[in-house]
């Protein structure tokens, strides 16, 4: 019983619109369903109805030509091409454009910094930085994205994955000291390129965003952009933080360091990436609409079998059955009796 239904599900699979294989009993419910019209009653007649009259209904008269199980056959033909039979094409891969990118965002208690206008209100640096990077991800289609945080160590919170959604979810659930208070610049570096290294090469893109300062962690910042330069992993750094002055334009006690552009400016120059500066959202709005105009990697796409049409088969098939079911031969001229041959 499986196989016959596993039989019958593939066969209705290989016909874009199936329905229409109702269609084909159609005349017969006509032929039985219907009266057959009386002789009395007045009705349109055409000079070639005779010759379906025994396909549309009836018994066939004497000297009616025609093939009405040909006009049958051609029915059902016309039927089975208005089904659109299909069969599956060759295998293509399309390609996709994209790339691998992993963003490594500070968690910092430098990030709990409230020097950041957003909305026009004062914010702390991470607060700005989830709304931007928030919009940033909605532009993502095509990329797989994955997410690092930093402080005193580094930690992957979403590996390389198209949900964007769940690496937005992880990314508001972050909070400042999450994963210390102190900054790992070199560590996180050095934990992207680990995750980034097994990927195919051109597509391997770092977005640190971080204030620049290296306060913690085994593995130094220029070293660590050295082992991404060798494994091919592009790293544009943001320095992000604002320069709203404290009570009366000075730094209030316990302000954090300043930020180290140069620093930053040292790691993407040697991995082929750039440095940018964001003392405000809009400023780090900017920045990621300028890393969206990168060149993206054309990779191939999911392998498609494109489905090829086959109803011009049946279509033909029924024209030509159609003829030949209306075709009449022609008949023969009567001879009239020779009046010389008659008896007188």
């Amino acid at each position: 019983m499986n196989v016959l239904h596993d039989a019958l599900a593939g066969l209705l699979a290989s016909f874009a619109w199936p329905w229409w294989l109702l269609a084909a009993p159609v005349p017969w419910l006509v032929r039985v369903l219907l009266p057959p019209a009386r002789d009395a009653t007045p009705a349109l007649r055409v000079p070639w109805g005779g010759r379906l009259h025994g396909f549309a209904g009836g018994a066939r008269r004497p000297g009616v030509h025609g093939m009405p199980w040909l006009a049958w056959l051609a029915w059902t033909l016309l039927c089975v091409a208005a089904a659109r039979p299909q069969v599956p094409g060759e295998a293509v891969q399309p390609p996709v454009s994209g790339r691998d990118l992993m963003l490594a965002v500070d968690l910092s208690g430098s990030m709990g910094e409230e020097d950041m206008r957003l909305g026009g209100r004062v914010v702390d640096r991470l607060t700005a930085a989830k709304a931007v990077l928030s919009d940033f991800l909605d532009r993502r289609e095509g990329d797989r994205v994955g997410l690092i945080v930093f402080g005193q160590r580094a930690y992957v919170l979403s590996p390389l994955t198209l949900d964007r959604e769940s690496v937005r979810g992880q990314l508001l659930d972050s909070v400042v000291g999450l994963a210390g208070r102190e900054t790992a610049l070199g560590d996180a570096i050095g934990l992207a390129v680990k995750r980034l290294r097994g990927q195919p090469a051109g597509q391997r893109v770092l977005v640190l965003l971080t204030d620049g300062v290296n306060t913690a962690g085994q593995l130094d910042p220029d070293k660590a952009a050295e082992l991404a330069r060798e494994h091919g992993v592009r790293i544009h750094a943001v320095a992000f933080g604002g320069d709203l002055p404290g009570l009366f334009g000075l730094r209030m006690p316990g302000h954090m360091a300043e930020i180290d552009e140069e620093a930053l400016q040292r790691i993407a120059t040697a991995t082929g990436g750039r440095a940018f500066r964001a003392r405000d959202a809009r400023e780090l709005a900017g920045i990621y609409a300028e890393i969206d105009r990168l060149e993206p990697v054309e990779r191939p796409g999911q392998a498609l079998r494109p489905p090829v049409e086959r109803y011009h088969w049946p279509l033909a098939a029924a024209l030509l059955l159609g003829l030949l079911a209306t075709w009449r031969p022609p008949r023969r001229p009567r001879r009239n009796a020779d009046p010389a041959g008659a008896a007188p």
